[in-house]
């Protein structure tokens, strides 16, 4: 069985920090008059400083040199001058022409945007967001978001936006959270889109629009952001708001994998697997799967462990399965799990341990894995790998029984029928015998026709035995037809007859019954 993941959606901080305007053309610096500009610096002309710090920060009219742009930065920051406040607090937070210190940059970007700079507001905000050169404080974030997003800030806007999401130093609330998202989406700032998408899908701050989502997605994934490259194929992959099948979400799959996304690895691998908008590529599918699951995601080390047990675009290798089984078992997988219980229960690609298949089958089955449920119930119920327990086993039986497991419902019917783990309730065996019978498991039909027939559990009823035998009287199965023999050779249930009796008896034997043909030669005794 395949896998492949669901959408992942996550909302990042934007981290970009912003250098103050130079309040001057650049192309100026390689026209102007260096000296000119020198000299009015070393005059105290604060304008000319910041414009000095400029020219050797971006070697323009002068070689590079970092650590004097700073000192030149330091004299007009020291003087008011905002943008030079805001340059040297990006000087200190980048360690460029002077040791980093972030708590150097927090102090010069509060100067900066106390005098209403943008910039330092939203890089002082980023500075209290993440904790860095002061104490993380969410209410001076968000305090200093809102002033450089009330002036037009796109990422001030988007962080804003986020807080309100989370409810981080303010009170959460999505419809302003929508607010602030749409006010920077509109802008073209990529997470802010990428943010409105995942509100219009979920329905947060605005009613659930998958169209619009995926227009918001698409905008942001056009400008590469990978978590809205894929998405947006889940979309489409979905046909949730998007039209284009499996092929649209394969080439955005494509996009965001090519970015390294490992969900994205997965359900590419996995397009290729099934053949859907793509040419099926097993080999490709592999490949993709495997980068994925070298980024640990579960859902392709379960998948490329398939594809080695499968032989299915690479060389078929039991100890690998085993090695991607695991990988993926060990981070939660019930699937994953439960393939570890089969390979030990069965010593394939593992030396054979039921022991240790006991402890995958009970991982999985604890996640409600029906068929873990209904291996472990066996394992319990004959001893093997574990100390025989009924009550364990009807326990486990149990389980899987009320997800619909027909195998477990009859197991369990039949524990009820014997008092293994319970006391004897023919009742109960008839019930659950039932219902695995209404899901086609053939041997319930003939239990329950033996109770119907013996009145356990249930009224005596002959005429309701023969319509259960009836039901599976296709099948090759000896009990039935000698059971439905003996009832025409009786007249139970149906009027007597030796002829049809005769016939079911014929064919009991023909499948190895003992007994039937003892009754075939009564018959034919009889008829001469």
């Amino acid at each position: 069985m395949m896998v492949k993941l669901t959408a992942i959606v996550l909302i990042c901080l934007a981290t970009t920090f912003s250098f103050a305007d130079t309040k001057a053309d650049p192309r100026a610096a390689r026209s102007a008059n260096v000296a000119e500009i020198r000299k009015l610096a070393i005059d105290g002309n604060a304008d000319a400083r910041f414009y000095t710090g400029f020219m050797y920060e971006k070697g323009q009219g002068v070689l590079l040199d970092y650590a004097e742009a700073v000192k030149w930065y330091l004299k007009a920051a020291e003087q008011g001058h905002a943008g030079a406040q805001i340059n040297v607090g990006i000087m200190y937070f980048k360690g460029l022409g002077v040791l980093p210190d972030y708590a150097e940059a927090a102090k010069w970007y509060r100067k900066a945007a106390l005098q209403g700079n943008v910039n330092a507001q939203f890089n002082l905000g980023l500075m209290f967001n993440k904790g860095q050169g002061v104490s993380r404080d969410y209410v001076e974030a968000a305090k200093w978001y809102l002033k450089a997003a009330e002036q037009g800030n796109s990422g001030a806007q988007f962080n804003l936006g986020l807080m309100y999401y989370k409810g981080d130093g303010v009170a959460r609330n999505f419809a302003e959270a929508f607010t602030w998202y749409r006010k920077a989406a509109e802008q073209g700032n990529a997470g802010a889109q990428f943010s409105l998408g995942l509100m219009y899908y979920k329905g947060q701050g605005v009613p659930e629009n998958f169209a619009e989502a995926a227009a918001w997605y698409r905008k942001s994934a056009e400008q590469g952001h990978v978590g809205a490259q894929f998405n947006l194929g889940y979309m489409y992959e979905m046909e949730q708001g998007a039209v284009g099948g499996n092929a649209e979400a394969a080439k955005w799959y494509r996009k965001a994998a090519e970015q390294g996304h490992a969900g994205a690895q997965s359900n590419l691998g996995y397009i290729y697997d099934i053949g859907e908008g793509v040419p099926q590529d097993h080999a490709e599918a592999a490949k993709w799967y495997r980068k994925a699951a070298e980024q640990g995601n579960a859902a392709a080390q379960l998948n490329l462990g398939i594809m080695y047990d499968n032989g299915h675009g690479i060389s078929q290798d039991n100890a690998e399965a085993v090695k991607w089984y695991r990988k993926a078992a060990e981070q939660g997988d019930m699937t994953a799990q439960y393939n570890m219980g089969v390979k030990y229960a069965n010593g394939i690609g593992v030396p054979r341990n039921n022991a240790e298949a006991v402890k995958w089958y009970r991982k999985a089955a604890d996640q409600g894995h029906e068929i873990s449920q209904v291996n472990l119930g066996h394992l319990y119920e004959n001893s093997d790998g574990v100390p025989q327990d009924y009550a364990q086993a009807l326990k486990w039986y149990g389980k899987a029984a009320e997800q619909e497991n027909s195998d477990a419902q009859f197991s369990l019917g039949l524990m009820y029928a014997k008092g293994q783990g319970t006391p004897q309730n023919y009742a109960e065996a008839a019930k659950w015998y039932r219902r695995a019978a209404d899901q086609g498991n053939e041997i319930a039909y003939y239990n329950l026709a033996i109770l119907y027939y013996k009145g356990l559990g249930v009224a005596r009823d002959y005429g309701e035995t023969v319509r259960l035998l009836k039901e599976v009287a296709d099948q090759e199965d000896a009990n039935v037809h000698f059971t439905l023999g003996y009832m025409y050779y009786k007249g139970q249930g149906v009027i007597e007859d030796h002829a049809e009796a005769l016939k079911w008896f014929r064919k009991a034997g023909d499948e190895g019954h003992k007994e039937a043909g003892n009754y075939v030669k009564l018959i034919e005794q009889k008829v001469k």
